[in-house]
């Protein structure tokens, strides 16, 4: 009798847990503002001569190598509020009402959103450093500062100075980094240490940093990141001079320092025993702020994005090509919790992708991703208009519809040519004296300074000259989207068959800029000024 109650025992014990009795998993979701497909993973995996081969990310590295690396992610719309109005909820940014804008913005509180949902089913949640904004209310979405943890402080958002500020005061590099550290270890502990005791967590790391302003030759000084060894290797849009190297590589450090906080909470995790229970995702919101083709514009160097997914149920050790979209992770946590996915939501869960086996192609049906912009800061065309586009990337191709193409799309050129040009270091430091839409910045400021020395005004108008109704980009003999070929003859069928794509795709989602010629967001409150920040 003894014998069969212990085979008994044995086989239970062998017998996998039911969905039932299976340990609910915690999440953790690292999401970097301004951080774009800059990763050194990127560069062993595509092949060496890219800027991806000066990146410093050895803790995404590693996480994408246990778990599943998405080559093709981008966010639904490039600007930080829009993209997360779009990721908080699961649908596209245009089906967010007044979370559809940056500058003005306003949550629609009848819009679920994926940590509350998790809350409400038993989740302990929190953040440190941002989740939603600018807008009202700064933290919608994800329950307002009582689920905030940053009792340790919020200095790392502005890494570089910090940094740079007690190196200058004669405190050494690492030990001024590792006070930084700690406060990231700290802010991690005392969400954790607000649990119950067995209860899932989801925990929100959103630090700042990579958004601008960092300071100037941080890139080389803290993390040995030579300007240098980005020569011949910028894309075509970049000019290659130390100028923009420089920036490129202070930009390239403050992705090292997110990678660094990474490292803390993975450590912490493994310490603490969660590691092996914790679904952990890594990305940003959108491309580099400050440079051409980045933040703001559709092109891939401002949608798409580093991702990254480990965990338990994710079949790692796989390099995934699958278009996805941001919006695709609201869906994925939630079935990840057990949690029912609301109605609108449309985007898709990722799980049939985490859990298969194969490599490359995975799903035949995301085999396209669509993106697009509204209004972005508010004062950047006369009247407070938006620069209307959106778009579909496919394997081969990208196709954008520019719906306004007699407006700037960067913003208006604000006092150029004038008496009162703005100089270098105002175009370095102000982001709303001209072309608000792009961040100001060393870059920037160059090549606005320069635009009249005939080999720097390709870069300019590139950059910041108006744009047809329609570009084309063909992939396969253009990756830095420099030629539009949308009029030659010989893509014509390509044009008419993405165009006709997109479009069904836009109706299909009810997306506002189709009815009644974009009234929705071409009126107040979606245009004109913003109540309590002033007008231009």
């Amino acid at each position: 009798m003894l014998n069969r109650i212990l085979s008994l025992l044995f086989v239970l014990a062998l017998k996998p847990l039911s969905g039932a009795e299976a340990k609910t998993p915690n999440i953790l979701f690292a999401f970097a503002d301004d951080w774009g497909r800059q990763a050194s993973i990127y560069a062993k995996v595509e092949g060496a001569g890219s800027i991806n081969d000066v990146a410093k990310t050895p803790n995404f590295d590693k996480l994408a190598g246990e778990g599943v690396l998405f080559i093709n992610a981008s966010v639904n719309a490039p600007s930080c509020t829009p993209c997360r109005s779009a990721l908080l909820s699961g649908r596209n940014f245009w089906e967010t009402g007044r979370g559809a804008i940056l500058q003005g913005a306003v949550w629609d509180q009848k819009i679920p959103t994926w940590p509350l949902l998790l809350r409400d089913s038993g989740y302990h949640i929190g953040k440190s450093y941002k989740v939603w904004s600018p807008g009202r209310p700064r933290d919608a979405g994800f329950g307002g500062q009582a689920h905030s943890f940053q009792k340790a402080g919020q200095k790392f958002r502005g890494f570089s100075q910090y940094v740079s500020g007690r190196r200058s005061n004669g405190v050494a590099v690492e030990k001024a980094k590792e006070e930084l550290y700690e406060e990231v270890r700290q802010n991690f502990k005392s969400f954790l240490s607000g649990r119950k005791k067995d209860q899932p967590f989801a925990y929100w790391f959103g630090p700042t940093n990579v958004h601008r302003k960092w300071t100037k030759g941080s890139g080389k000084k803290l993390w040995g990141i030579d300007p240098d060894d980005l020569k011949g290797k910028m894309p075509a849009f970049l000019p290659d001079v130390p100028e923009v190297r420089q920036d490129l590589a202070d930009y390239f450090g403050e992705i090292a320092a997110f990678d660094a906080g990474l490292g803390l909470l993975i450590e912490e995790l493994r310490k603490g025993g969660e590691y092996e229970n914790t679904i952990i995702v890594v990305s940003g919101d959108h491309g580099a702020p400050g440079f051409p083709h980045g933040k703001c514009n559709l092109y891939d160097f401002g949608t798409r994005v580093c991702l990254a997914i480990a965990g338990p149920g994710v079949k790692g050790g796989r390099v995934v090509h699958d278009f996805v979209g941001l919006p695709d992770l609201a869906p994925t946590f939630l079935e990840a919790g057990k949690v029912d996915v609301p109605k609108g939501v449309s985007a898709r869960s990722l799980w049939t992708v985490l859990k298969s086996k194969k490599e490359g192609w995975v799903d035949p049906s995301r085999d396209a991703v669509f993106t697009g912009r509204e209004r972005h800061v508010y004062t950047s065309r006369p009247g407070y208009l938006p620069y209307p586009q959106r778009a579909i990337r496919t394997k081969d191709f990208q196709l954008v519809i520019n719906f306004r193409p007699d407006r700037w799309p960067l913003g208006d050129p604000y006092l150029l040519d004038t008496p009162k040009e703005p100089g270098i270091a105002l175009l370095e430091s102000q982001t709303f004296v001209t072309l608000a839409d792009e961040d100001a910045g060393p870059t920037k400021a160059w090549i606005v300074s320069n635009r009249r020395d005939p080999k720097v005004k390709p870069f300019f108008d590139n950059a910041y000259g108006k744009r047809p109704r329609e570009e084309l980009y063909d992939m396969r003999k253009d990756p830095d989207q420099m030629k539009n070929v949308a009029s030659d003859p010989a893509y014509a069928e390509t044009v008419k068959k993405l165009r006709t794509r997109l479009m069904k795709y836009l109706r299909e989602t009810n997306d506002p800029r189709l009815v009644d010629d974009g009234k929705f967001f071409e009126t107040p409150p979606m245009a004109g000024p913003v109540p309590g920040i002033g007008s231009r």
